[in-house]
């Protein structure tokens, strides 16, 4: 577990934006993956990146709407970016997009996910909806393009992505009863264990996978209002904007939010580094209760015990 004294900070900060973190840097030829990229700060991860030089595909469940992005990046005079099929809860779609990559693969960004569903769904498998959207998904999708990045690691180091939550600080993944078998489901701390989970996965894949190259970090990005609140409730959502705003805290831009994605994707001021948690371009500092709604990482988030017991598990759902 990082401790308070090696904490890593750059320039950067809260209201830097993702072309800002990225200026100056050419990442031509880096072949890179962006998923959820159709909408929200997923849109301008794969943007800054593109514009870096970046050689991106957006892996999206609605193409679309892939496609849609694609073309308005394009305008800009860079690149247009590649656009792939992948839902995330369906599991052959995972296999089919593993399945039909090519050649090496430098970053994988993590970014999808689904938040607060109101009611309690379940994937085919029996899977809770959340957990199996965002870390479930995730893990069969990076596991299944692990050697794609192992060949990237041998081209100078590949690196994983792990979009993560402040909202992780509503609960620990409870490993009894991840998928609510036994237990009353509350949207929060549903959402809650997925993304302590993206968390943790970024400390597992870097306890198992440095050796090939790969390193992997979570983060979170910042208080930002997207399509990732559509299953709030509309009075709750409305309430939590005035309470930001009563509060003289102001929201995150999706250029802003997508800032620390690029910087763990793509910065060489964090060359080298795995198994941390991040947060407006710094490292977070572990807290025992995450300050004002947003703000520092739990102890449980980064424990390789539980990292090891979640992969472990992990690979037990998926057979």
């Amino acid at each position: 577990m990082t401790s308070p004294t090696n904490r890593i900070t750059t320039p950067f900060g809260d209201d830097s934006t993702a072309a800002e973190v990225l200026e100056g840097l050419d990442l031509s030829g880096r072949r890179m993956i962006v998923t959820g990229a159709s909408s929200g700060i997923g849109v301008e991860t794969a943007r800054a990146l593109v514009g870096a030089g970046a050689e991106v595909t957006l892996a999206v469940r609605n193409t679309g709407a892939g496609e849609r992005t694609a073309d308005d990046i394009a305008t800009t005079g860079n690149a247009r970016p590649c656009v792939a099929r992948l839902d995330l809860a369906d599991q052959s779609s995972v296999a089919a997009f593993v399945a039909s990559w090519e050649g090496p693969l430098r970053v994988l960004v993590n970014n999808a996910g689904v938040m607060m569903l109101p009611e309690l769904t379940r994937t085919p498998e029996g899977w809770e909806m959340q957990f199996a959207t965002n870390h479930l998904g995730h893990f069969a999708l990076a596991t299944g393009l692990h050697d794609a990045l192992a060949a990237g690691g041998a081209e100078g180091g590949a690196r994983i992505v792990s979009v993560s939550s402040s909202g992780h600080g509503a609960s620990p993944v409870v490993f009894d009863d991840i998928n609510f078998e036994r237990r009353g489901y509350d949207p929060s701390l549903a959402y809650g264990q997925s993304k302590t989970a993206n968390a943790l996965f970024a400390v597992g894949v870097t306890r198992r996978w440095a050796s090939d190259g790969i390193l992997a970090n979570s983060l979170m990005p910042g208080g930002i209002w997207t399509n990732l609140q559509r299953h709030w409730d509309p009075a709750v959502l409305a309430s939590t904007k005035q309470m930001v705003k009563d509060a003289g805290m102001e929201a995150k831009t999706p250029e802003q939010g997508a800032a620390t994605s690029v910087l763990l994707a793509a910065s060489p001021l964090v060359e080298g580094v795995g198994g941390r948690y991040f947060e407006d371009c710094h490292e977070a500092e572990v807290v025992p209760a995450i300050v004002n709604g947003v703000y520092g990482v739990r102890d449980y988030a980064l424990d390789p015990e539980a990292a090891d017991r979640l992969w472990d598990e992990s690979l037990r759902f998926l057979g």
